[in-house]
């Protein structure tokens, strides 16, 4: 199936006239082919979104927040069929094609729901007769670039909030997941957008993405993606002074102590760093376990991990999907190479699978390194698949140490049944999720997501804090004593 660009209300062709094809990594079929878009479709799709903000900015936050209801209402109604689409296009098992949707009309009507809301803060005045408020306003233009590990997902954090808040949005995704971009837009003209609110471009980052980020009527940039990427973004940005919010990698640690319950433990440690085949910002990479259980651990997850199937996600009795793209393939085995230089033994999966049904697809079987020094480069380095690597420590300070001792920080999680030690890690894990007894993916939208060090910038996505990235606080003072009163300078009459 054909899809095209949407700018300013109408699904239009690329000028390049070229195309790409998305397709499916468990089988090769073509999903759709999509515009590949260029330098001139980018500022098309800009110019449109700034002529729309200023109509969509005076619009009352509240009738905003009506149409992102039906927008959810939508998703809710198409969420089996985009499910399916998900993991067609994307690979992951159909019962995580399903969560993706999901988490998308969750987002969506939280943030519908801040259409009524938008919160602010009014305080006390210093001075007699002055009110004293504050308020928040739409920045402009945004710019959502997104990846193709949660195709619905994550677009919907960064479009609803974008939206809610009145600004008018450009949306780039992952050019190995654009038919989903373009069938979520569609969502949103059903539920009633105005044109040019919301304009999609699909095509190369190298080509289109470097045009919006360098544009000058861009205002915010919202990106999730790969350090590196990121990185560029921020240096390429730096000295036009726009509003960057990123969300990068991550290389997360399950702790597990003498004490924990291991049958929990393993159900979550498989559940982490498996699940999406691994291809999770908030994927367990790394498991670093208290030398006394270490043994019975690792024994326990060869096992469970050697019987996950492989194959199709729209099989429900697949436990493990394909990974993206034959590029992310071989980088996956290359780290298996790395890890076996090291000296880390391999006790688990470790080659590409090839037999049967499978050789028409991109899969690696879940694979586990034991015997693992924490400065291994696969103890250090995301891989973003099905690999995990087992570090062995004698205590929660090392296990902690261990832990933080990343350039990321995004996800943790701690087993133990002592609640004094669990509340000593809380203090002391420097990630910007943690979690006790649970593995380390699976949070919610009404609460900040993001992490620390190389993970991001700062910003934070989801809850009330997405709203931070994209509004500009303004101050109001309402003076109505009838005199000039100067702040911290007149005292209060009566009093000093």
């Amino acid at each position: 199936m054909e899809h095209r660009n949407y700018m300013g209300g109408q699904w239009v062709d690329s000028e390049s006239s070229r195309t790409f094809e998305s397709l499916d990594p468990a089988t090769g079929e073509v999903v759709g082919v999509l515009p590949l878009s260029s330098a001139a479709d980018a500022e098309k799709a800009v110019e449109a979104a700034a002529e729309a903000f200023n109509g969509w900015r005076l619009t009352p936050a509240p009738k905003r927040g009506e149409i992102l209801f039906r927008v959810g209402q939508l998703l809710q109604e198409r969420k089996e069929q985009l499910a399916q689409l998900v993991t067609r296009e994307m690979g992951k098992v159909i019962a995580e094609g399903r969560g993706d949707v999901q988490e998308a009309i969750d987002m969506t009507f939280y943030m519908a729901g801040e259409g009524r809301r938008l919160t602010a803060h009014t305080v006390p005045s210093e001075l007699p007769n002055k009110f004293a408020t504050s308020l928040r306003d739409p920045v402009g233009v945004v710019v959502a670039i997104t990846p193709w590990n949660f195709p619905i997902a994550i677009p919907s954090w960064k479009l609803s909030a974008a939206l809610i808040c009145g600004n008018t949005v450009v949306f780039k995704p992952a050019s190995d997941t654009p038919v989903l971009a373009a069938e979520l837009v569609k969502v949103y003209e059903e539920a009633g957008l105005p044109a040019g609110v919301l304009n999609l471009v699909t095509g190369s980052g190298s080509e289109v993405g470097d045009v919006l980020v360098k544009h000058p009527r861009v205002d915010v940039i919202s990106f999730t993606g790969s350090t590196d990427t990121g990185r560029s973004v921020l240096t390429e940005t730096a000295n036009r002074i726009k509003r960057v919010s990123l969300e990068m990698g991550g290389k997360n640690a399950i702790i597990v102590m003498e004490d924990a319950d291991l049958d929990l433990a393993v159900e979550g440690i498989l559940w982490s760093a498996f699940g999406t085949t691994g291809q999770r910002c908030t994927a367990a990479s790394r498991v670093i376990v208290h030398r006394a259980v270490e043994r019975e651990l690792a024994e326990r997850l060869v096992d469970r991990a050697s019987k996950m199937k492989l194959g199709n996600g729209l099989d429900p009795a697949v436990d493990v999907g394909p990974v993206i793209n034959a590029r992310q393939l071989q980088k996956i085995h290359e780290y298996t190479g790395v890890g076996l230089q090291e000296g880390a033994k391999l006790v688990v999966g470790g080659e590409i699978a090839r037999q049967g049904e499978l050789a028409r697809g991109s899969f690696y079987p879940p694979t586990i390194f034991t015997g693992v020094r924490p400065d291994m480069r696969i103890a250090q380095e995301e891989i973003f698949g099905p690999t995990l690597a087992v570090i062995s420590v004698d205590s929660l300070d090392e296990a902690v140490r261990v832990n933080n001792d990343t350039r990321f920080g995004l996800s943790s999680s701690l087993y133990t049944r002592d609640v004094n030690r669990a509340f000593e890690a809380i203090r002391d894990i420097t990630t910007g999720v943690v979690y006790l007894n649970a593995g380390t993916i699976g949070a919610e939208i009404q609460l900040p997501f993001g992490g620390t060090r190389g993970t991001g910038n700062g910003h934070r996505e989801a809850a009330w804090t997405a709203l931070d990235v994209f509004t500009e606080w303004k101050t109001v003072y309402v003076d109505y004593s009838g005199r000039l009163q100067r702040a911290q300078i007149d005292l209060v009459e009566g009093i000093g």
